[in-house]
């Protein structure tokens, strides 16, 4: 039905056979090379993250309902993790629905989320958010307290220590998200979902290797 990939920072690509869209594509942020977005539809969890090439089919970058090729998308706004409540959201979580496949993504936004976006959010099969902490994102314990909130099958985490990357500020290593997760581990150089009956029984985390 769809594959992920991880290519570094908040940068993921699930691609069906008809649709691709790229998550966070600008990766000059982390000192690597941005994702092309021709043909394709673009997804940024904040404006910054965008390319914003005339090449894509269609960028999202803020809250909304968008339908395009094999994708279904809503976006809920949110408070990113370095704001505070009296700030202007400027972060955006989505899901993202393929076929019968849910999928929840979220960005560099705050610890805890709000029983609205919850609902909006609503279930997720497979759930994709950052752990690097720093200060800048999601810290482990924060990252673990909402994958336990949303309850998916399977969580890919990203924005973490890599060697590569250069980040802001230094992120820590999975094996720290890992362990507060206490869940077991696949690893994976691509992540294939052929139908919803293929995901974990129980909530299992999937390391994708970064590409």
């Amino acid at each position: 039905m769809f594959d992920i990939e991880y290519k570094g920072g908040n940068g993921v690509v699930i691609a069906t056979k008809k649709t691709t869209a790229l998550i966070d594509p600008k990766l000059s942020l982390v000192g690597l090379k941005d994702l092309s977005v021709k043909d394709a539809v673009e997804i940024a969890t904040e404006e910054r993250f965008a390319t914003n090439s005339k090449d894509a089919q269609l960028l999202i970058e803020g809250p909304g309902e968008y339908e395009l090729g094999d994708f279904s998308i809503r976006g809920i706004s949110a408070l990113r993790h370095i704001d505070t409540e009296d700030t202007e959201p400027l972060s955006t979580i989505y899901r993202i629905e393929v076929g019968e496949v849910r999928i929840g993504l979220l960005g560099n936004i705050a610890g805890k989320l709000e029983e609205d976006q919850l609902e909006a959010l609503g279930i997720v099969d497979i759930l994709i958010l950052p752990v690097g902490g720093g200060g800048y994102t999601l810290d482990a314990t924060s990252a673990a307290t909402l994958v336990r909130s949303i309850d998916p099958k399977a969580v890919i985490p990203v924005h973490y220590a890599d060697s590569g990357l250069k980040y802001e500020v230094p992120q820590d290593v999975l094996e720290t998200f890992i362990k507060e997760l206490g869940a077991p581990v696949e690893t994976v150089a691509k992540y294939k979902v052929k139908s919803a009956s293929v995901l974990p029984v129980t909530l299992t985390v999937i390391e994708i290797t970064r590409s």
